[in-house]
């Protein structure tokens, strides 16, 4: 089978190209042939062989020309619409997944697979709730939970300045969104596969579609090195984007109320603001090492007592920083937002904190000392069932599996309405 894998970076920006280029190798291993569709992007891009069918650099970020093409094309690219239409004449597919590619690729390339062959299957891995809300996260302007775009009147994202604390970004996405469901381009897709329960419950709840969906846990890489630290660490530790919806100066001032070591990995907007917050407070026992990977990171989560994640908004699917950890074999203390409670049992391979209440320092700090307090038996336990549920849920054949079974069923469902289709 040929799958041809749709996300507008084709680097590895995020957990959603984690999982893209996780998904390629999979594919790969299982002996599937992969191909590509993605945005240009020289200073960042993996080498790719279709790149000579990806589309103009797009981003509010980038140069007068990006931001330009940003704008103009927000909604439907007509770029996106004829280097897919030209991939596909020359590559011939057997299956489509979809990534992340509103703005930049925008839902042009869907209206160009289903013009090149209605019956090429599409399926679409969501990783955020961009069909539901115009910024995406689910955050209003003051970077509170917001669910108010729910009900399909995506006004709310301009007048609570959710995107960058700008009415026009506001304009931009509302206009956005109003465009791809009044040209129902949602419901073209053949299957939307979901990583976590709570982002399924919540897509299905906006009504964006009628379209089935499916829960496929987002899977770790093949290499991932699945194990169990003999040592039980003296510190916590926090990995990920260092950004306001992460929570990270909440974790930082539990840390010091429980009096306890962290080390803090990872780069991002409050990178300055959070080191001299630290400085301030004169907290020696926190120690920030700058973005990790590779075998560093994992020397790093083996050293560590447990792996934090104190999140202020709802994480969509796995985040890679839970399931990398759980593959390590560490206990986790996790706040209770979006799909985190569904990878952490409370008590069983760690904690899970309502980071709602107003006096949720002391409660993550409550956590952190009991989680300290453990007995070696206590821990190892949590230890185990850690890495045994990561064994589990993360497996990537057993996720091509998956997809293999699916696609299966969709060319089943195909025959048979053609044959119908010829009887009467």
């Amino acid at each position: 089978m040929k799958v041809l894998l749709v996300n507008k970076f084709h680097y590895k920006k995020g957990g959603s190209e984690t999982y893209y280029f996780t998904l390629a190798e999979a594919l790969k291993a299982c002996g599937h042939e992969v191909v590509f569709f993605s945005m240009k992007d020289a200073e960042h891009n993996l080498p790719c062989g279709e790149e000579q069918y990806f589309v103009s650099n797009a981003s509010v970020k980038g140069t007068v020309r990006s931001r330009i093409n940003m704008v103009m094309n927000i909604a439907y690219s007509k770029e996106a619409y004829r280097n897919m239409m030209r991939l596909l004449r020359d590559e011939k597919p057997d299956l489509v997944i979809l990534n992340n590619i509103h703005r930049q690729l925008t839902l042009s390339v869907i209206d160009a697979i289903k013009d090149f062959d209605l019956r090429l299957p599409i399926f679409w891995t969501m990783h955020d709730f961009a069909a539901a809300c115009p910024a995406y996260t689910m955050l209003d302007g003051d970077g509170k939970i917001c669910e108010k775009c729910m009900d399909g009147n995506f006004g709310h994202c301009i007048e609570n300045r959710c995107i960058k604390g700008s009415r026009l970004m506001g304009m931009l996405a509302k206009h956005e969104a109003d465009f791809i469901r009044g040209k129902g381009l949602y419901d073209k897709v053949d299957l939307y596969i979901c990583p976590s329960e709570f982002i399924m419950r919540m897509l299905q709840k906006a009504g964006f579609t009628k379209r089935k969906m499916v829960l496929m846990r987002n899977p770790l890489p093949l290499d991932t090195q699945y194990g169990l630290s003999s040592g039980e660490g003296d510190y916590l530790l926090y990995f990920g984007r260092l950004s306001r919806e992460k929570g990270v100066r909440t974790l930082i001032d539990a840390a010091i109320k429980a009096d306890c070591k962290l080390e803090i990995l990872g780069t991002g907007p409050l990178e300055r603001e959070l080191k001299d917050y630290v400085e301030r407070a004169g907290a020696d026992k926190i120690t920030f090492w700058g973005f990790q990977t590779g075998q560093a990171l994992v020397d790093h989560i083996d050293g560590s007592r447990c792996v934090v994640v104190p999140s202020v908004w709802y994480e969509t699917g796995g985040p890679y920083t839970v399931m990398e950890a759980m593959a390590r074999g560490k206990p986790l203390i996790v706040s209770q937002y979006g799909s985190m409670p569904e990878l952490v049992e409370h008590r069983g391979n760690g904690y899970v904190y309502n980071a709602a209440n107003t006096n949720c320092v002391s409660v993550l700090a409550d956590y952190i000392r009991k989680m300290f307090a453990l007995t070696k038996d206590e821990y190892t336990g949590m230890a185990q069932r850690s890495r045994e549920r990561a064994e589990k849920m993360f497996s990537a054949k057993q996720y091509i599996c998956a997809i293999e079974r699916y696609y299966a069923e969709y060319m089943h469902q195909a025959v048979n309405l053609r044959l119908s289709n010829e009887d009467t």
